[in-house]
């Protein structure tokens, strides 16, 4: 039920996407004031300015609705080297991960009609740290935690947590350090959860939703904090971060 729901879901992003158009008739292009997307047999068109890209993962607002994935190297080396360049390719959507577009061929613009291929996919696609709509059905959402509960957090491993990731920078090339600030529905801090690691996906999602600075965190619980640092700090447990959503 869960998939049809997201489906559903996806369809109607879909239809709103392509302007209200019906997507499903075969070589139709529809042109939006946005952009334009072209849907055939599993291989959509697109086109438009790339606003955030990690790892493999690329936004590009006109193509609302999908992330595309970038499995292998382009000739312009990483994907961040795309960010406020126009780009357009092709790229294959799939019914099992509706939300993806994993990319076929990039083209960048170069210039006024002049368009230059940077990337062929020559490998399979590695969704290796992607997590749909079902796998989120697993994660237990963490509630009425405290500092002095640990049975709270302790003997889970998939949870989901509501707060703000707070992103501290070490000194001129010392790397960052991340924290999450767990919130209350009065937004007041109750908590602080040690982050050790932030997937590619979970960075892309929080600078993707940059108009946000509260997220629900899709996490994978690790050690407790000793109880004398737990009892000064608040700080509870350590953890990774798999995703960062609105829901």
């Amino acid at each position: 039920m869960t998939r049809i729901r997201y489906l559903i879901l996806f369809g109607l992003c879909l239809m709103l996407t392509l302007g209200g158009q019906t997507a499903c008739k075969k070589s139709e292009e529809v042109v939006e004031e946005e952009g334009t997307a072209t849907l055939e047999e599993g291989v959509i068109e697109f086109e438009g300015t790339v606003k955030v890209a990690v790892g493999k993962y690329l936004f590009v607002p006109k193509v609302r609705g999908f992330d595309i994935v970038v499995q292998g190297p382009l000739d312009v080396g990483e994907t961040d080297s795309l960010i406020d360049n126009d780009i357009r390719g092709k790229g294959q959507f799939s019914l099992k991960n509706p939300s993806i577009l994993v990319a076929d061929e990039i083209e960048i613009k170069e210039a006024e009609n002049v368009w230059r291929k940077i990337f062929t996919r020559s490998e399979e696609v590695a969704l290796d740290d992607y997590l749909d709509l079902e796998s989120r059905e697993e994660f237990e959402v963490l509630e009425n935690i405290t500092y002095d509960k640990k049975d709270g957090w302790e003997g889970k491993e998939k949870v989901r947590v509501y707060g703000r990731l707070i992103t501290e920078t070490q000194g001129e090339g010392g790397g960052e350090n991340h924290s999450i600030a767990l919130l209350d529905e009065g937004g007041r801090e109750k908590g602080t959860i040690l982050v050790d690691n932030v997937t590619d996906f979970a960075q892309y999602y929080v600078k993707k939703l940059r108009l946000f600075d509260k997220f629900w965190f899709y996490i994978t619980v690790k050690e407790t904090v000793d109880w004398g640092t737990r009892r000064r700090t608040r700080e509870l447990f350590h953890a990774d971060v798999l995703l960062a959503g609105l829901f």
